[in-house]
This record gives structure tokens, sequence and C-alpha cells, in this order.
């Protein structure tokens, strides 16, 4: 149906075309015709208007009828093209190029009416400009795209940077939200923790709010772990993939995939930390070197391995307990047990309880970025 109309508007338009050429051309006419002829006419309707509509408007017509096919054809694989071209593109790039090429076609118009009084190109140069600062408008606006969505993430009455989007279907919605407690910051998850799976469970039981980001750059390194062909590889990107489903479907949380990438940058660190700059965002990682580095330049970041060491329960020396020893250590006549948290239990001259449930007091706790870890001895020889 739309080739149809299509069909008959590029026909129309050829015909008034036609008309508009011969009409023209008419007075050249007079050579051959003699004007006495063209003159000639009824009602008001001479025989120079008669054969425009005859060799104008019907020549034309007929042209345009045939040729209206092979336009409209060319037309759809254009505009087949430009779809998958804006579907590759992050909506970043979309909504950046859009606003440099108003700005550059404002600023055209502007400079445009300036050169109109000039003879013969005067009305050309408006055009002109218009190609090439509407051309340098989109360019610049993409390149510069991290500072246009940091300064727009500053303002926070902007409803459409604080709409809530449940999902989680884009990543175009980054701005901060306004919670009961305040507001909260969006959170970027990285590789580590989304393999990890604690992150699930903890947002389950609402201990963390706002948005949860997802990188389309984590989602690909994602991806390549999950086809690596190592099996322990490959399953740890399996895993990550299913705590990712999972969170989706099940999590009240907004959880979104932001398709904003940096090119020009290769490693995903760099990539997580200059994401959480423009999008005023914190990071949670597992990744040590990823802390520090964040936080050096200027990223907040919540490690998963700190809240785990802070909610263990809090082991002094002397207190007791009972341990299940379940192998040797490395120093001689070690024995070595696990809490329930995971904890490491060192037992001193507990080798020869391996395999038994024995009692033991605490000597001393040793508290690393890596975890707890705790001293001690069987209570029958303290």
């Amino acid at each position: 149906m739309l080739d149809q109309i299509l069909r008959l508007f590029i026909t129309v338009l050829a015909a008034v075309g036609g008309l508009m050429i011969t009409d023209r051309i008419m007075p050249l006419l007079t050579a051959v015709i003699s004007e006495e002829f063209l003159r000639i006419g009824v009602f008001g309707v001479t025989m120079t208007t008669i054969l425009s509509f005859i060799i104008g408007g019907l020549v034309g017509g007929i042209l345009g009828f045939l040729v209206a096919p092979l336009f409209i054809k060319h037309l759809w694989r254009f505009t087949y093209w430009v779809e998958v071209k804006l579907n590759k593109m992050p909506v970043y790039d979309i909504i950046a190029g859009a606003l440099g090429l108003a700005i550059g076609l404002i600023i055209s118009n502007l400079l445009g009416s300036a050169f109109l009084p000039i003879p013969i190109v005067g009305k050309y140069v408006p055009l002109i400009l218009s190609i090439i600062l509407g051309y340098l408008g989109i360019n610049v606006a993409i390149r510069k795209r991290e500072e246009l969505i940091s300064m727009f993430s500053s303002l926070p009455n902007l409803p459409w940077l604080n709409k809530d989007n449940k999902d989680g279907k884009d990543g175009k919605d980054h701005g901060k939200e306004q919670q009961q407690g305040g507001v909260s910051q969006p959170k970027i998850l990285d590789t580590s923790v989304i393999i990890d799976g604690r992150i699930a469970d903890i947002c389950k039981s609402g201990f963390i709010e706002g948005t949860l980001i997802i990188p389309i750059f984590v989602l690909e390194e994602l991806q390549h772990i999950a086809d690596s062909s190592d099996l322990l590889k490959r399953n740890r990107g399996r895993r990550g993939l299913d705590i990712l489903n999972r969170m989706q479907k099940e999590l009240e949380l907004s959880i979104q995939i932001d398709t904003l990438d940096f090119e020009d940058i290769a490693e995903v660190d760099s990539k997580l930390i200059k994401l959480g700059q423009t999008l005023k965002a914190k990071i949670i990682t597992n990744d040590y070197n990823l802390n520090k580095v964040s936080e050096l330049q200027g990223v907040p970041v919540l490690n998963i391995n700190e809240l785990s060491n802070a909610v263990k329960p809090v082991v002094l020396p002397g207190e007791e307990m009972t341990v299940h020893v379940v192998k040797d250590g490395k120093e001689f006549g070690q024995g070595v047990a696990y809490l329930d948290d995971g904890t490491m239990i060192v037992v001193d001259g507990g080798k020869k309880h391996i395999g038994e449930t024995v009692g033991v007091l605490v000597t001393s706790v040793l508290q690393t970025a890596a975890g707890r870890m705790i001293f001690a001895k069987p209570k029958v020889m303290a």
C-alpha cells in the first residue's frame, strides 16, 4: 500500500515537473510553430497550455510512473541501511549527534543570511554552510558525548535523566534516583562481582538501592569467557550470565544495559572507571586493584569482599569455639578448620585431630584485605 502511494506521489511530482519545464521552453517553439497557432484557444485555454499538458505533463507523468519502482527500491535500501547504522550506534551517540546537528544548522543559518546580498553565489552559500557546519556539529558532539552526558547528568531536575526504567532493556536513564533515604547513585557492576554471584543475594536482601548498570563491554567480556575453550573459564562465564538473568527476573531493582563504549580505551577496568566518572556512579567489584585505582581517580567503590568481612562475627582472643579439623596446615603439627562463612582457622597442634570435632581456644586474629584468619589451639593444650 505504501509503495503504491509513493508511486502515485512520484508520478504526480514528475508530471508537475514536466509541465513546468515545458512551460519554460514553450516560447522557443515559435521558431518551429507559428505564434498564431500557439495563441489559438477556447475559453481561455490556449494551444500553448494544451501542448504543455500533453508534452510536459503526460510525458513527465509516464516517465515518473515507470521510474518510480526503481526509485522506491533504492529508497527502501537506503532506509534499511540507515536503520542498521542507527541500531548499531549507542543512544548517546544519536542524541549527541542530533544536538550537534541542530547547533550546526542554527549557526549556519545565522552566518548564511549575511551572504544573501552577494550576487549569483549568495543564495548558495547558506546551503554549503549548512552541509559543512551540520557535519562538523555531528562529529564534534559525538566525540564530546561523555562531557555532554556528564554535564546533563549533573542536573537533578531533568525528568528524562531521572526516569526509572523497570524493564532494564536500555541504558539511557542514568540520573540520580530519589529514594526515601535520600539520593541514590547508580551502581556499575564489573565482571568479577557478577561471576562471584553474591551480588544477587545482597540486592535481594535490600541492601543495594538505586539503578544497577551492566556496561555492554562487561557483557561482551562475560560472553567471551563463556565461549572460552578452557572448561573452568567457560563455567565461570556461564555462571555470570545465569546470575544476570536471575537478577533481571527476580529483583525489583532497575537493571539497565548501558551501551556506552569507549573505543579509544582497551582495558575493561579503565572503561569501568571512565563510565563511573561519566555517569557519576559507584562501581561494585571484588577486584582489589580496580578498587584502589578507582579510588585514586575519584570514583567511589563498593567492594563485596570488604562487605563480607564486615558482617562476619567478631572473634576475640580468648574465646572458645568448636570446630571440625579437615586437613593439616603448612607448618608442622598444624591443622586447618573452617567456619560456616568460610573463615579459615589454623589450629596449632591440630594435625592429630584431623577428622575430629574439637573445642579450641582463639589465640589471635589476622585481618587482611583478602579476608580473615583465626589462630587457635585445642583446649586440652590451653
